[in-house]
């Protein structure tokens, strides 16, 4: 009696040692094989970007902020420092008549600009306007580490969540196998017990990774992404970029280019201040007609003007040494953003190298593991091998084949996180 109940608890072994290696193989592969639903395209990380971007002020302000640094640049072309006033004034001895003197002034008041002034004034408004486009991109730049450290998050938890449902999916055939095989006498209720205990295994997990799920997905709704059942995310792999110097790559970079910009706005805001130490001169020109009492003939005349303001003294002197301050310190930052980013690209490049060797690595462990689960499963078919060993096997293959899909999603988050480093947006 005790010979065959152990017959009987050897198939069982092995039945639930099998599904639950099938369930754990099936759920890493349709991990990998991600599909959005009938007639809806996959969000891609490109797509998904471009579509947070367009929702940031910045971008929406753009046009307008690019308008205005193009009217800045055409008033520093102009001829005249300021708009022409036009100057208008009468003069009576007798208010209310006709009587006695009157005179009509008629005049232009155009304020030129200081030597130098102009020239320096035009480079500022270039210089800002290249500030506002490194500006631009490194706010772009800012919003994809962002987007990417969402939409890996996303990845990882839709993988999860796969795994967990097709797990489940497995353990509750495999409930209902051993069901029927306890109902016609072949295995214990032991064994529906176990089988009855994985799925509630199987159930949990299935919670966790859906919550998990909705949580990326709720992080990707904040970018305008509707969160469905059907969200399918495309592969999210951005080509490697090709693996530069550190140093002269940190020098390129958006973050480090706009603290540059920045000095050069700074610098070139110094050198204007360094000749406005006074206000604009005026030339005036007018015409005057008048007479002297009632009968004279009106007579004309012109006035030619120039009206030359002091110095500025103390306030033309704090202003420049504001605007050097300002440069200084804009290329102090600069500087030690480019150390830093030096830094962190380095890092990068070495996480890229990392996670591609444990997933090549990972790839050559998925594969001994099928390999062995093979001979194993003939050996135990021929009663060679044992249920305990059967169960190790498959728990061993299935847990290579999910590091495996771990492992892929890892290596091609390490080269996004480069990409970033490097200051390239989402591809």
């Amino acid at each position: 009696m005790q010979s065959t109940k152990q017959r009987h608890h050897a198939p069982a072994a092995a039945v639930a040692a099998m599904a639950l290696g099938l369930a754990l193989l099936g759920s890493a592969t349709q991990a990998q094989t991600l599909t959005a639903h009938p007639g809806t395209a996959p969000l891609t990380l490109q797509a998904l970007f471009e579509q947070a971007w367009q929702r940031q002020p910045e971008a929406q302000s753009a046009a307008l902020r690019s308008e205005a640094a193009h009217a800045t640049r055409s008033a520093a072309a102009a001829w005249t420092a300021e708009p022409v006033a036009l100057e208008l004034s009468t003069k009576t001895d007798r208010p209310g008549s006709n009587q006695g003197s009157r005179e009509a002034e008629v005049g232009l008041a155009l304020p030129l600009w200081l030597p130098g002034e102009r020239a320096r004034k035009a480079a500022l408004a270039d210089a800002e306007a290249q500030a506002l486009n490194s500006r631009q991109r490194a706010a772009q730049l800012q919003l994809a580490a962002t987007v990417r450290e969402a939409w890996w998050a996303a990845q990882r938890a839709q993988a999860d969540q796969a795994l967990a449902q097709d797990r489940l999916l497995n353990a509750q055939r495999l409930a209902a196998d051993v069901a029927r095989r306890v109902r016609a006498g072949d295995l214990s209720r032991a064994d529906q017990a176990q089988a009855d205990g994985a799925v509630a295994q199987a159930e949990a997990a299935m919670a966790e990774a859906q919550g998990a799920r909705d949580a990326a997905q709720a992080a990707l709704a904040a970018w305008g992404v509707q969160a469905a059942p059907t969200l399918a995310l495309a592969d999210g792999a951005e080509p490697e970029p090709p693996v530069p110097d550190p140093t002269a790559a940190a020098a390129q970079h958006p973050a480090a280019a706009d603290w540059q910009d920045q000095a050069e706005v700074a610098r070139r805001a110094a050198d204007l201040a360094a000749v406005q130490t006074r206000a604009n001169p005026e030339l005036t020109v007018a015409a005057t007609r008048g007479r002297e009492q009632a009968g004279d003939r009106y007579q004309q005349t012109f006035t030619l003007g120039l009206r030359i303001p002091l110095g500025g003294g103390d306030r033309a002197q704090a202003k420049q040494a504001t605007a050097r301050a300002d440069a200084i310190d804009a290329e102090a930052r600069a500087a030690v953003e480019q150390r830093r980013l030096a830094a962190d690209i380095a890092a990068a490049m070495a996480r890229v190298k990392a996670t591609q060797a444990q997933r090549d690595a990972l790839a050559r462990h998925a594969a001994l593991a099928q390999g062995t689960r093979g001979f194993i499963d003939k050996a135990f078919r021929l009663g060679e091998a044992d249920g305990p060993t059967r169960l190790r096997v498959e728990l061993e293959a299935a847990q290579a084949e999910r590091q495996l899909a771990r492992a892929r999603i890892d290596a091609a988050a390490a080269i996004s996180h480069l990409r970033q480093a490097l200051g390239l947006l989402p591809q």
